[in-house]
């Protein structure tokens, strides 16, 4: 039986997505490039700090990484404080205090960086369940590298085994399986365009990974 669960953040606890978006394109408008949907997209579950490595290759861009990141998170910072109907993704609460009340470990692994982390969880009062979080852009490379996981897991101070982690993400699957940690993918309606294959497991609601069908769900496997 797992005694941990690594919860990815955006698209699996909260929906950012939107805000994220605004945020990008406000930025790429500052700087003046054309971004497509396939390259946007592609950059789900990376950290603010690559994807901007990687806009400055591509577009041959005259600045430094930071600079982008600085525009970026000014604006996402301006539309999560003004944003009223952000919400938790349905039956993710539930959930979270399920597998607590069970004795389960929550480590939370996400490329958000630890600010915006911090600003969901005080803005949600999640901090009571989770032992530990995690911030992808402190670190040397994000998903879909596996050490994010690899970290996550042992803060949970519980071996890989004992994991599992609940991705909505290309890259945040590939992490995990990186990792060897079991992997659910959450097949969220925030997070179009994403390959779950790699995943042990693919789910549409929350209800179907409750703590008392999780045995169930290792046999099915």
């Amino acid at each position: 039986m797992f005694k941990a669960v690594l919860f990815d953040m955006d698209g699996v606890i909260v929906d950012t997505e939107p805000l994220h978006h605004s945020a990008y394109h406000q930025m790429f408008n500052d700087v003046n490039i054309d971004v497509t949907d396939d390259l946007y997209a592609s950059f789900t579950g990376q950290s603010t700090y690559e994807i901007c490595e990687q806009l400055i290759s591509h577009f041959k861009l005259p600045v430094c990484p930071q600079t982008l990141v600085d525009i970026k998170r000014d604006h996402f910072k301006y539309l999560f404080e003004n944003d009223k109907s952000l919400a938790l993704i349905d039956g993710v609460l539930d959930l979270i205090k399920d597998y607590h009340s069970n004795g389960m470990t929550l480590v939370l692994a996400s490329s958000a960086s630890m600010d915006n982390i911090n600003r969901i969880f005080k803005r949600f009062d999640l901090d009571q369940y989770f032992k530990a979080k995690i911030s992808g852009a402190d670190l040397e490379a994000s998903k879909p590298h596996p050490e994010i996981f690899i970290k996550a897991a042992e803060l949970s101070e519980h071996k890989l085994d004992d994991c599992f982690v609940i991705e909505d993400s290309t890259n945040g699957i590939a992490a995990a399986k990186s990792a060897e940690i079991f992997c659910i993918a959450f097949n969220s309606p925030h997070s179009e365009g994403q390959d779950y294959s790699k995943a042990d497991v693919i789910i549409e609601n929350f209800n179907e990974i409750t703590y008392n069908k999780l045995s169930d769900l290792l046999s099915a496997v």
